[in-house]
């Protein structure tokens, strides 16, 4: 006689409704920061806030639509480029940068058009060519003056005090609004057509998914994540120079905290983009080698740890702080199949 186990499908445990409540303890308790700390600490957490803004979009591009991207420069370059012509156009510094983000994601629905035709390495090494593209296309405008650059002067009109704050909560806003964008969509059941695709494209289109609206609802949400991120660098920074900003730097760190965190989870991310932002906070004066370490320890994980560290700690521990699955759960002794002989 056959005996079937009984199971019981969850989504929440006890432990992610603890960490729930916790994630919002932080935010709250973050969001009164700038009131009560320091200008270095206010700075350090902005740079962090864009770090987790970069992470979580790669890792929902990548880790959760299966789109390997290593052109993701492109938007974050081309989101502080249109940023910086409307504030010259007379638009207000802070209205200019969401205005810079937003110009950048209505560039990516026609891109997507085109870049989803391609598939595998293909749409990785297109996109790659994409953001060089666009970055010698900015070059051409007079006002960027080539690889010169140019600056946000408009932001300086503000105390600097009050700009960092600006800024910080700017960042917080959008980190917190972008995370929980990605949840909500993770749990809901475009989620799930997105990861059916990236397990088997063909397989979920026989089931019905319509894989181009899934993919390029996730290439446009990335796209808008890394604008935001390249525009809240420049408020930061105030300078805009399409050398370093269109550089491949960005889409490499966004590999390195995906990989490190881990790829296909929702915290590991998160947790990657911490690391990486305390090693380089430590490390990043070594110049040659602080890179060369960070290529070693990408390729490292790579191969011996593909799931990363959240990974391990979901395999190990089965440990599910913010759960976008659904997973099974025994509910009581198995029931012998009366029907079997």
């Amino acid at each position: 006689m056959t005996v079937l186990p009984k199971f019981a499908v969850e989504r929440w445990t006890r432990a992610s409704a603890v960490s729930g409540g916790v994630a919002v303890a932080v935010v709250a308790a973050l969001a009164v920061l700038p009131l009560i700390g320091g200008d270095n600490l206010v700075d350090k957490l902005t740079t962090l806030f864009v770090y987790v803004i970069l992470a979580a979009m790669w890792n929902a591009l990548a880790g959760y639509a299966g789109l390997v991207s290593v052109g993701q420069q492109a938007f974050f370059g081309v989101g502080a480029y249109f940023a910086i012509r409307c504030s010259v156009a007379g638009v207000p510094p802070y209205p200019a940068l969401i205005a810079g983000a937003l110009i950048a994601t209505a560039v990516a629905v026609p891109l997507s058009y085109f870049m989803l035709l391609l598939r595998g390495g293909e749409f990785s090494i297109g996109m790659w060519v994409l953001a060089e593209a666009i970055h010698l296309l900015v070059n051409l405008d007079p006002l960027i003056q080539g690889e010169t650059g140019t600056s946000m002067i408009a932001l300086n009109a503000y105390a600097h005090e009050t700009r960092l704050a600006a800024n910080y909560w700017l960042a917080l806003a959008g980190m917190v609004g972008l995370l929980g964008a990605i949840f909500v969509l993770l749990r809901s059941p475009f989620g799930a057509s997105v990861q059916a695709i990236r397990d088997d494209e063909e397989a979920a289109a026989s089931i019905g998914v319509s894989v181009q609206r899934a993919k390029r609802t996730m290439f446009v949400l990335a796209a808008f994540g890394c604008a935001l991120a390249g525009v809240l660098w420049l408020a930061t920074s105030v300078t805009f120079q399409p050398k370093t900003n269109f550089g491949v730097q960005w889409t490499a760190y966004m590999i390195l905290m995906a990989l490190v965190g881990g790829l296909g989870t929702f915290e590991g991310p998160i947790l990657g983009a911490v690391l990486f932002f305390l090693v380089q906070d430590q490390f990043a004066e070594t110049g040659v080698a602080y890179m060369a370490g960070l290529g070693t320890v990408a390729i490292l994980f790579a191969l011996f740890a593909p799931r990363g560290i959240w990974g391990e700690i979901e395999k190990r521990w089965n440990l599910r702080l913010l759960p976008v699955g659904y997973f099974l759960r025994p509910t009581g002794p198995p029931k012998p199949d009366r029907r079997s002989k």
